[in-house]
């Protein structure tokens, strides 16, 4: 794809991503942070990352299968580092992360069957 090709993508792309973990986010994240926050989190974490996994990502790494091993490493530690750094607390950390791994991997999943 060229960069042309990814920027048309990341907009449907973006959205599609925010539509299937912000759900899992609410579900997931520990209930000491208020629905607003969970919420936020959907949309504000995958800005952070998804520009990257879309338009830089495919840029630098050629191999299909490396690429998809950084972008869905790289998206989820980061997610979970942003959110930590925001919001964490100790009591929580596992719980979050783990809501945000399981996020992510939703996507990536819902993704594969669609693209």
């Amino acid at each position: 794809m060229t960069a042309a090709d990814l920027w048309a993508f990341l907009p449907m792309g973006y959205a599609l991503t925010v539509a299937i973990e912000t759900p899992v986010l609410v579900a997931g994240l520990a209930r000491r942070h208020p629905v607003s926050r969970r919420l936020m989190a959907g949309v504000w974490l995958t800005a952070c990352t998804y520009p990257i996994v879309v338009l830089v990502l495919p840029l630098l790494i050629p191999n299909y299968g490396v690429y998809l091993a950084v972008a869905e490493t790289f998206a989820p530690a980061a997610e979970c580092g942003l959110f930590w750094a925001a919001f964490g607390e100790r009591e929580t950390v596992w719980r979050d992360s783990a809501a945000i791994v399981v996020a992510n991997l939703a996507s990536f999943l819902v993704g594969l069957a669609i693209f």
